[in-house]
């Protein structure tokens, strides 16, 4: 297949690696140094102590790319709107998008049932010009499972886990998502099918939407966050809140927030990711972690004063560090 990655970033930059490997023809979308990086040494992947090497074709500008049958979109959630604007060269009536990214996207609400079902989140995509950019038909959501840092621009180090949860955006059933299944497996990945990928979303929201921002406001990792009894007990009110929003959509979450605590507690001292985009002076994806839940609670007529205090504290904190331009 003819794969692009919008986004050469930890996840994007793994499964570029191992795609390009499984024998696909990888192209990757990148400015910067990172432009620089590929053209000059290839995109990189440390893993298992060894560092592998695939050439890719590298362009800041889709259009040098051309349509393709997969288009990976790996970038933070503050990136979408650019992504949306320059994502058109690289689509065809069969081009399958990927979207491997953390919290709530802009297509949540289309595989949801009732008075939600297609509802678009002001808070990701305000304009709807996500939505009208990228065709929700042609979109397969992905839960990334695994573990990968940035060591340099272009370079790749994976920590852990391999896994990926892929389903249809609309919810539907299709060969689509079947083959991208077995093209993943091929590739080595844990990949498996989700019969409702908002499920997965949700889920794995539930812990990082925490997590995370709290990290970035205070520079804790995650064990110190959750051995402070008081910030245990903010959290955990936070989790309760949104558990109940999931439950009024219809995506119930059967665990106690502190079963979520000691499955994170096991993974000891972790630097979230959004504290290294603090530490690195990058934006931070506060809209799709926090800020979705708290607009999906106003939909559901669920209080959200917990969730509300963590936004407030972690945007002004951002945006104090003119890390979250959005107000």
């Amino acid at each position: 297949m003819k794969v692009v990655i919008y986004g050469a970033g930890a996840i994007g930059g793994w499964m570029g690696v191992k795609l390009a490997q499984a024998g696909h023809d990888v192209g990757v979308v990148a400015r910067g140094a990172t432009l620089a990086a590929l053209r000059e040494q290839g995109l990189r992947l440390i893993q298992g102590g060894v560092t592998h090497t695939v050439k890719v074709a590298a362009s800041d500008t889709p259009a040098d790319l051309g349509a393709q049958d997969l288009v990976v979109v790996a970038v933070k959630g503050p990136a979408m709107a650019s992504v949306a604007a320059q994502i058109a060269p690289l689509l065809g009536p069969q081009t399958t998008v990927l979207t491997a990214m953390n919290g709530v996207p802009w297509w949540f609400c289309a595989g949801l049932g009732g008075d939600f079902a297609g509802r678009r989140l002001e808070s990701i995509d305000p304009d709807g010009a996500i939505a009208a950019a990228i065709p929700t038909a042609q979109t397969v959501g992905c839960v990334v499972h695994a573990s990968c840092l940035v060591e340099a621009p272009g370079l790749i180090r994976h920590h852990q886990g391999k896994g990926l949860i892929v389903g249809a955006a609309n919810g539907e059933a299709s060969e689509r998502v079947a083959a991208l299944t077995e093209t993943l497996i091929a590739a080595g990945f844990n990949a498996s099918m989700s019969a409702q990928i908002q499920r997965d979303v949700w889920y794995k929201l539930w812990g990082n939407m925490t997590m995370n921002p709290v990290s970035a406001i205070t520079g804790a990792t995650t064990d110190r966050i959750l051995s402070d009894e008081l910030v245990r007990g903010f959290v955990t009110s936070i989790m309760l809140e949104a558990k109940e929003i999931g439950a009024r959509f219809g995506i119930p979450i059967d665990q106690a927030p502190a079963d979520r605590h000691e499955v994170t507690l096991k993974l000891g001292a972790m630097k979230t990711s959004m504290l290294q985009d603090v530490q690195a002076g990058k934006a931070v994806e506060l809209d799709a972690l926090v800020g979705a839940v708290r607009e999906l609670g106003q939909l559901t007529q669920v209080p959200t004063p917990y969730t509300d205090a963590l936004l407030g504290l972690a945007r002004l904190h951002a945006s104090t560090l003119g890390l979250y331009p959005r107000q």
